[in-house]
């Protein structure tokens, strides 16, 4: 299903509510697997593929800081505002590199395995 502005509208917002609660970072996740696949100009999701995974990289790096300075500056609005920026530049970060966000969530089922203490012990011996 399309979104008025053409993109495809999430599942979680194809029942006729479109209450943002229900919005997940799959469907995010979905919605830039449909820009990638799209030969729109417009998006801008697309114009970031096109530029590389290392253009990408750097967006992320831009935003994490943002994200760093809005929550130094204790500004809550700011802070979610730039950690959904972050988010999405992750996002597509990981689909410039063919990372799938399912490969991301095992990783860390993974880690919930142990305590992050033990989990984090465990990777300096790797």
């Amino acid at each position: 299903m399309l979104s008025p502005s053409g993109g495809v509208l999430p599942a979680s917002r194809r029942s006729g509510c479109l209450s943002m609660s229900r919005f997940t970072v799959h469907d995010l996740a979905a919605i830039i697997d449909a820009r990638a696949a799209s030969g729109g100009e417009a998006s801008y999701t697309k114009k970031l593929l096109d530029k590389g995974a290392e253009h990408c990289a750097k967006k992320l790096g831009e935003e994490a800081v943002e994200t760093v300075i809005a929550a130094i500056e204790n500004d809550r609005n700011h802070l979610i505002a730039e950690s959904a920026d972050l988010v999405f530049h992750l996002l597509v970060l990981l689909k410039a590199r063919g990372v799938k966000l399912e490969d991301v969530e095992a990783a860390l089922a993974q880690r919930t395995s142990m305590s992050g203490l033990e989990e984090k012990a465990a990777r300096k011996r790797d």
